[in-house]
């Protein structure tokens, strides 16, 4: 009967947290196919030791880490390389003419763009609105780290945002190319 119930609180966790795993996990991935076996290997790492959680005092955040730490070593993996220079190969060219100003400044696509370490960084203190101890914590480093992490990933998507709208901005004929 322990069993069922154990089953049973575990389903109802996973059910409630899964769509904000998979945002939490496409923010740091980028792709919502990757995001899905990001929270499935995280689901199944939880599940293995779910019999302990009942210790834990915030099991969000402990998921949550499980997710980072999931998608980092993902990316130090000689797999996670691999597909990284594949993706970044079969990037299309942009297109000549955008439509829409609004549509071209595209956070998703300017925070895919920066390197895994900073995403986490970011996604884990502007998105889970997480405090700079607890991104430490959850990424396990230093304060500082997730400091200088935190800044240099803010400056980046600045730069890329602005060169987004200043691209969007220029008329055809002015367009910068890079």
């Amino acid at each position: 009967m322990a069993k069922q119930t154990r089953d049973a609180d575990f389903t109802a966790f996973v059910a409630a947290r899964a769509p904000w795993l998979r945002k939490v996990a496409y923010l740091l991935c980028g792709d919502w196919h990757r995001a899905d076996d990001l929270v499935q290997e995280s689901v199944t790492k939880l599940y293995v030791r779910w019999g302990r959680m009942s210790k834990v005092d915030n099991l969000d955040g402990y998921v949550r880490t499980v997710l980072v730490n999931t998608f980092l070593a993902e990316q130090r993996s000689p797999w996670g390389r691999w597909s990284a220079r594949r993706r970044d190969a079969a990037l299309p060219e942009r297109a000549a003419v955008v439509p829409d100003p609004d549509v071209s400044v595209d956070l998703r696509a300017a925070l895919s763009a920066l390197p895994s370490r900073q995403r986490a960084t970011v996604v884990l203190r502007y998105y889970c609105d997480l405090t700079i101890e607890q991104t430490a914590a959850a990424m396990g480093c230093s304060t500082g780290n997730v400091k200088s992490q935190s800044s240099r990933g803010l400056h980046a998507l600045r730069r890329l945002l602005d060169h987004e709208t200043v691209a969007a901005a220029a008329g055809p004929s002015e367009r910068i190319t890079s």
